[in-house]
């Protein structure tokens, strides 16, 4: 099993969120459908900030969940390396959670008051993502399923893995054995890094590989802005905010 140097069995996950988007652009009002939202010209740039404090990085593999504001993320990242560029990959269970559809959006108060603080509930059974959204519970199955698949995947001992909000707050709270009670303590500035590594160990029973351990060694890095001055609004908070009178 390939393994970070000076260890004997542990891998390493630079886990991002995309870069800033808009998500009351006119292709979300006029869908409804947020899955659509490209980068804004600051996701780019943030991006590319992350790609910079990532450069000297060498990944082994590079995985996004497919929409476009994480393909555009990843591979604004991967432009920036002074390393070999691995091909970026797709994974569908690191999609965001599904909010239920919102139908078309004509004002940021329609949905304000229920998302800005919705991952606070994620721990009470049977909560979703929205009143008809996904529950907490299969997101969080779903990402794990997709995370444990990577870590037990031969052949590497670094990743690049460029997800969202959610699904990196889900994770998050799985690496701290608290689960869907940790994720409201996780925030996920755009573009943000977080680093976990893994310990894996050949298993008790002599077939396969588990997890002995998860460490968090970083949390929602921001190379565009270090020491967060002036980002004094949660991730949500800025997404619904308006713009001073």
């Amino acid at each position: 099993m390939s393994a970070l140097p000076g260890t004997t069995g542990r891998r390493r996950i630079y886990l991002m969120r995309h870069g800033h988007v808009d998500y009351f652009s006119s292709i979300v009002r006029e869908t409804g459908d947020t899955s659509l939202v490209p980068l804004t010209d600051l996701g780019q740039a943030q991006a590319t900030a992350g790609g910079k404090a990532l450069s000297h990085v060498t990944f082994d593999r590079a995985i996004c969940s497919g929409y476009p504001r994480t393909e555009q993320t990843a591979r604004g990242v991967l432009a920036e390396l002074d390393t070999p560029v691995p091909e970026l990959e797709v994974d569908k269970r690191l999609v965001e959670l599904h909010g239920g559809g919102f139908g078309p959006i004509n004002d940021r108060d329609d949905i304000a008051a229920v998302m800005t603080f919705a991952f606070d509930q994620a721990g009470r059974p049977g909560a979703r993502m929205g009143p008809e959204g996904e529950a907490f519970a299969d997101a969080l199955d779903r990402a794990v399923e997709g995370f444990t698949d990577l870590l037990m995947s031969p052949g590497w001992h670094t990743a690049l893995v460029v997800a969202h909000e959610g699904i990196n707050r889900l994770l998050l709270g799985w690496c701290t054995g608290n689960g869907l009670n940790a994720i409201q303590s996780f925030e996920q500035d755009p573009a943000c890094i977080n680093i976990i590594d893994v310990d894996l160990a050949p298993a008790e029973s002599g077939e396969g590989t588990e997890i002995l351990r998860k460490i968090i060694k970083a949390v929602n890095v921001t190379p565009y802005n270090y020491v967060k001055h002036g980002m004094n609004m949660t991730s949500l908070e800025a997404i619904f905010a308006r713009d001073p009178a």
